[in-house]
């Protein structure tokens, strides 16, 4: 992974929550901002880095305790990383039911 910043913010801004359609109760744990590596062409680049938000409040106020914050970190971590590379999010959900469920990948890895 090149250029990419992870920033770690209180709260998504009401403009933000506006602009994604997301009402209360619902709430936004992270968000990638960029351009996604499969959308980039030969003549890409001088461009400032992409961005991973995570947002703290939201993460505390949903855990049950520390390990449930870490594993709730990291998930939102790897689910905005997804888009980074270009997935859907119907790939990325895809992808974290099979780990949930302890399916195997297509090679027969465990996910």
């Amino acid at each position: 992974m090149k250029n990419i910043a992870i920033v770690v913010e209180d709260e998504p801004s009401a403009e933000l929550l506006d602009e994604m359609e997301i009402e209360p109760p619902d709430t936004l744990l992270g968000l990638y901002q960029g351009t996604p590596l499969t959308e980039r062409h030969w003549g890409y680049g001088n461009a400032l880095p992409d961005r991973v938000l995570i947002f703290q409040g939201p993460h505390e106020r949903e855990s049950d305790d520390d390990d449930d914050l870490v594993v709730a970190i990291a998930e939102t971590l790897i689910h905005e990383i997804g888009h980074y590379f270009g997935m859907s999010e119907e790939q990325i959900e895809e992808i974290e039911e099979k780990y949930w469920r302890g399916e195997d990948d297509e090679d027969g890895d465990a996910l």
